[in-house]
């Protein structure tokens, strides 16, 4: 009744005007004190409108539904009571926040909101259909109490000059890689190049590296060389195996006659590919796998050779992308500190020495104001624009982000924020993936949502280790950027967090060195807990050769139970759910590795007992909604056994 009341009223607004508009003649006349109240009211939601049963004017606050004949004063009409004007409603509690998908509130064209306009219907809150989280589990991590973090708040701005930046880098990585090497840059290498830096680096940008030991990445490095002196792809074809064996002879022999080679070398690499091109010109009835076999042979002969004479070269790249890194890192953050030198620190809250639930991370500093974000929806996506610069997400993922915000962020009650943190969150999370088709959607894979409902039920996990506001299924997680990622509930670097107890699972990004330091954090904090503490590891079966996490873990002093899943029986979650229409799984194209560490108290509480294997087992079962396995048309793998690094290109690598 108050809603249709009000839309017929709603035609006559008067004495405000929108912050954007022009002020009227006798707006202009105010006093400056009268002005600025006005504005404050505009901003909170409050408009006069005109009451055609009672002939006199009233207030009306369109996200809040309350009605007044007397002009509001903020700070005192804030929750809602009663109704002066006679009509009933629900009184809502002070701690439902003002925000673009608050019931009946329009949504946002920027962070101050804007005036409805007459006759529009308001908008309604968007409830999805299907939903891939569950908010209401309450966590069981408990952490000793830490102070606030001392990350810059983000910014439109700067996060505007983060991305320009790391864009311009991976530019400079894949001429590198033309010029010096006469080959593009590995397929996701530059990602797993953040992942691997990020595991050293102590500077101070949340997304590139600057202070690292040692400077060369191994990552890098590794990924680089192995494409040398050509990209080896997956051979199904006779002709196909044929054509490659000739030019990795052909590229092999050109290398070593271009570079500063040792006579040793050349006379080795030149003898191997003429012998490999006259068999080849001898024999036309050889099979696909006397082909590959040839060409394995080839590989063991040339190969030292060939790393050897590109060794300096490979490690020139590395060295030299690192430090235009440390260069982009140091503008961002004079930027950083310009933008903010009005803000001063606030006083941090004494931290006693005491267990409590863990939190979502919190910044030291307070948020500077924020700049306009326009924000309309184009079916089920959500658009959102900061000069000319559109990010978008799936209204779904939008509901669930401005939920985590709710229970998360303790800065911005009226979301006046909220709109620039989501942009900035989500222009982080594009950088980092990079503009190629379905690059980096592996970085923010998932876990079906059937296994996150068992691993909750038999076994008490409540947190996820790695995961971020986009692809979560429990509220508490840990992410890789605390400072865009905190005001959503999470509660950072998984490796700069240290539980006493609780029960967690790790589905990390595949990349060796994060993989191992996980490890290794895993084991100091079983090691020094006497709390029932339990952590749930996914990773990829790589066994050929065998990585170092995966046999540190199996061969762990806190190994309770491990089991394979074999490859295509069980699926993952789509990285791109979060802008994709319908939610898709994929098969998974490799094995895959679960493994429980849990100390003796977390043992006894949450035992992988034969019942509860079982039914994980079964969550884990390929669904009908299962799409299959995106496999790119050009992969990074040796032609034989498959490899660590040819399982970074086959399209499921998770977070």
């Amino acid at each position: 009744l108050l809603q249709t009341r009000h839309a017929e009223n709603k035609q006559d607004f008067c004495s405000i005007a929108h912050p954007d508009q022009t002020a009227s003649p006798t707006e202009s006349s105010l006093p400056e004190s009268r002005k600025s109240s006005l504005y404050e009211l505009v901003q909170a939601g409050w408009s006069k409108c005109w009451s055609k049963r009672e002939n006199r004017p009233y207030w009306f606050n369109r996200f809040t539904n309350q009605s007044m004949w007397e002009m509001p004063i903020l700070g005192q009409h804030d929750v809602i009571v009663s109704i002066e004007i006679g009509i009933p409603v629900t009184p809502t509690t002070p701690t439902v926040p003002i925000s673009p998908i608050t019931p009946r509130a329009k949504p946002w064209n920027s962070t101050t909101g804007t005036e409805d306009k007459p006759g529009q219907p308001a908008s309604a809150l968007y409830r999805p259909t299907i939903i891939y989280w569950d908010l209401d589990i309450q966590t069981n991590a408990v952490i000793r109490e830490r102070a606030p973090a001392n990350h810059l708040p983000p910014h439109p701005e700067i996060e505007l000059q983060r991305a320009q930046l790391t864009t311009k880098l991976r530019q400079h990585y894949q001429e590198l890689c033309y010029q010096r090497e006469g080959i593009e840059p590995p397929r996701e290498s530059f990602n797993r190049w953040l992942l691997e830096r990020k595991v050293l680096d102590k500077g101070p940008d949340p997304l590139l590296p600057s202070d690292c030991d040692p400077i060369i990445s191994r990552s890098m490095f590794r990924e680089v060389m192995n494409d040398i002196p050509i990209r080896l792809s997956r051979i199904k074809y006779k002709e196909e195996a044929r054509k490659l064996l000739f030019k990795y002879a052909e590229a092999a022999k050109k290398m070593i006659d271009s570079r500063n080679a040792t006579p040793d070398s050349r006379k080795v690499v030149k003898w191997n590919a003429e012998d490999t091109m006259n068999w080849l010109r001898r024999d036309h009835s050889a099979s696909k796998e006397d082909y590959m076999d040839r060409l394995e042979h080839l590989r063991k002969q040339c190969g030292p050779h060939v790393t050897a004479v590109a060794k300096d070269s490979v490690e020139g790249i590395c060295t030299k992308i690192y430090h235009i890194s440390v260069e982009y890192v140091r503008r961002i953050r004079q930027a950083h500190q310009t933008l903010l030198k009005d803000c001063n620190i606030t006083e941090a809250a004494e931290v006693q020495d005491r267990l409590v639930y863990c939190y979502p991370i919190r910044l030291a500093l307070p948020s500077p104001n924020q700049p306009r974000i326009e924000l309309h929806f184009e079916n089920d996506i959500s658009c959102l624009r900061y000069k000319g610069e559109m990010v978008k997400v799936n209204r779904g993922y939008f509901a669930k982000l401005e939920l985590l915000y709710r229970y998360s962020c303790i800065d911005d009650p009226r979301f006046e924020k909220f709109l620039s943190r989501i942009w900035c969150l989500i222009k982080r999370y594009q950088v980092m993936f990079g503009a190629g088709v379905n690059e980096g959607m592996g970085l923010q894979g998932a876990l079906p949502v059937p296994v996150f409902e068992v691993l909750n039920k038999q076994f008490g996990v409540s947190f996820e280790c790695f995961a971020s506001p986009l692809n979560s299924y429990f509220k508490q997680f840990c992410s890789a950027f605390p400072d865009t990622d905190g005001f959503f509930g999470s509660r950072g670097p998984f490796l700069n967090f240290s539980p006493a107890s609780g029960s967690f699972e790790a589905n990390p990004p595949f990349c060796e060195e994060l993989m191992d330091a996980m490890v290794t954090h895993f084991e100091e904090l079983l090691e020094k807990s006497s709390e029932p503490l339990s952590f749930i590891i996914f990773v990829p079966e790589w066994r050929d050769p065998l990585t170092p996490a995966l046999n540190r873990m199996e061969t762990s002093a806190f190994l309770r139970h491990h089991m394979s899943v074999p490859a295509f029986e069980h699926e993952y979650r789509s990285g791109s759910q979060h802008i994709c229409k319908k939610e898709m799984y994929y098969k998974a194209v490799h094995g895959t590795v679960i493994i429980f560490l849990q100390n003796d108290s977390g043992f006894t509480k949450w035992e992988p007992t034969p019942e509860r294997i079982q039914e994980l087992l079964a969550a884990y079962q390929v669904s009908q909604r299962t799409l299959g396995s995106p496999v790119p048309s050009s992969t990074s793998s040796a032609p034989t056994m498959p490899s660590p690094a040819s399982f970074y290109d086959s399209g499921r690598y998770l977070l």
